[in-house]
Formats: structure tokens, C-alpha cells, sequence
């Protein structure tokens, strides 16, 4: 396994990208070797990964963005494709071909692309991943987030962010960050996620046996109980696929225990 440390002169560029259909994707550029690219999960930006990347970009030509109308992102004004979003990047930066290491969100659209363009990714790290087609069960906290989405409240999705997904609470590590990127990235969410193109066509569950990329599925024991039911799914029903649990962790596992998820990665990515 190759050491998890960083080094002080990892080249870095911060770009604002065009984005499909107008607008602009902020992303960074940090570090030299074969490339991979880092998404995010909903009502987060690419501050998610700030404590993996130094010493990701010490191997891999690293590359994370804030997805369509998030952090540093401009909001959409029009229907957008968070596939063809993906698409974009690697286009911009010269990238036939990257690994993808996505968390919820972003592990979902990774495996949508890899369907989608299985030429052009070399491997997939799915962190605590939901996966297009999985119908999620109806309880108080689903209903609960449907409720704050229809009336447009901020603070309430913010409040059930932080409540469930976050539920080591701001004392674990990471927690300060994790409660700013919720709260500052309520609002860009509901408004983003009115533009998100929902294809009835993207049922990736259904096709896991046509995904070619070695992947890795990551989650932590503390995250929603429903993540460890789609990461055995996915364990079983990828090819090769690899499973591992990760010990105090709930869903912002790269803040939580970055170290280990750094390791993991570093042994994973070609």
C-alpha cells in the first residue's frame, strides 16, 4: 500500500468551467498520475473531500467539482444532465478516460456514467452510494424530506441533513465543516434539484451485471440503514465488486475518518 501523505508542492489549478447549456462548474485540478475524479452527494459541495486530497494528489492527477448549482457552481436556469455535467469535466480537462470515486449523490451518477460510457472510467470508488432505480422506503424522515422540498424550506432540509445523515453529530470530526456545507447549501439544493433531469430510463440497480470498472463500496456503520442494504446489493451484483465497512463513520465518511478512506482508495485506484 502506498503511504497516505502529501506532498507541499502538488501543482493546483482552480478553474470555472462552461457548464452543458450555460452557466459554470467551479472545479480544482491538484497533483500528477493517472486521473480520478471526485463527486460529491446533495446539499454538499467539493469541500466534502478537503482532507483526502493532499495526499490522494501525491499519486493521482485528482480532480473534484461542486456540482450544478453548489458551492462555487453557478445555479441552473435550465434543465441539466448531472451525467453530461460529468462528461463536461473530463472534456474540459482532456480526460478520455479517469477513475470516478463518488458519495451518494455523486456515487449514483458515477455508476450512471460508467453505464453510459464504460470506456471512460477506469475504476469506481462508491462511498455510502445511493444507485438510480432503488425505491427507498416510506417513513417519517423520507416523508419529513419531501415535505421541506415541496415548501421550499431551507432550514428545515438543512435541520434533516444534519439529523440523519449526519448523525455522529459536530463533536466527531469533520462535524463543524459538514454543519456549514449543509446550512450554506440548503437553499442552491432546492433550487438545483428543480432543474435535475429525472430519467424514468436510468435504473443502474438493474444493470449492475454490465458495470466493467473494478469497483470498491465503501460505507460507514453509523450511516442509514438503507445505504448498507444498496452497498451489499451493489457487492453482489457488480462484477468483482469489493465490499468494506468502515468502524465510526456515518455518511460524510471522507471527513470522518479520512485517513483509512484515503488508504482504501490508494489501494484501489489503478
Amino acid at each position: 500500500m502506498r503511504p497516505n501523505s502529501a506532498s507541499a508542492d502538488v501543482p493546483r489549478l482552480e478553474v470555472h468551467l462552461p457548464a452543458p447549456g450555460g452557466g459554470r462548474l467551479w472545479a480544482e485540478r491538484s497533483g500528477t498520475g493517472t486521473p480520478v475524479v471526485l463527486l460529491h452527494g446533495a446539499g454538499m459541495d467539493s469541500r466534502l473531500w478537503d482532507a483526502i486530497v493532499p495526499a490522494l494528489a501525491s499519486h493521482h492527477d485528482v480532480i473534484r467539482y461542486d456540482a450544478r448549482g453548489l458551492g462555487r457552481s453557478t445555479p441552473p436556469d435550465q434543465m441539466f444532465c448531472d451525467i453530461e455535467d460529468l462528461g463536461a469535466v473530463l472534456d474540459y480537462f482532456g480526460l478520455h478516460t479517469a477513475a470516478l470515486v463518488g458519495l451518494s449523490m455523486g456515487g449514483e451518477t458515477s455508476l450512471d456514467f460508467a453505464l453510459a460510457h464504460p470506456e471512460r472510467v477506469s475504476a469506481l470508488g462508491l462511498v455510502g452510494t445511493s444507485v438510480s432505480g432503488h425505491v427507498w422506503p416510506q417513513d417519517p424522515q423520507s416523508s419529513a424530506y419531501a415535505t421541506a422540498r415541496r415548501q421550499q424550506d431551507p432550514a428545515a432540509l438543512a435541520e434533516l441533513e444534519l439529523s440523519i445523515w449526519a448523525s455522529m453529530g459536530r463533536s466527531a470530526p469533520g462535524g463543524e465543516l459538514i454543519e456549514t456545507m449543509v446550512t450554506q447549501n440548503a437553499h442552491r439544493r432546492i433550487v438545483s434539484e428543480r432543474q435535475l433531469q429525472h430519467s424514468p430510463d436510468r435504473d443502474a440497480e438493474a444493470r449492475l451485471g454490465d458495470i466493467t470498472a473494478p469497483t470498491l463500496v465503501i460505507h460507514g456503520n453509523c450511516d442509514h440503514p438503507e445505504v448498507s442494504v444498496i452497498a451489499e446489493q451493489l457487492v453482489t451484483g457488480i462484477p468483482g465488486a469489493r465490499g468494506q465497512l468502515i468502524a465510526d463513520a456515518d455518511h460524510y465518511l471522507p471527513l470522518r475518518t479520512p485517513e483509512l478512506l484515503t488508504n482504501l482508495l490508494l489501494a484501489h485506484l489503478p
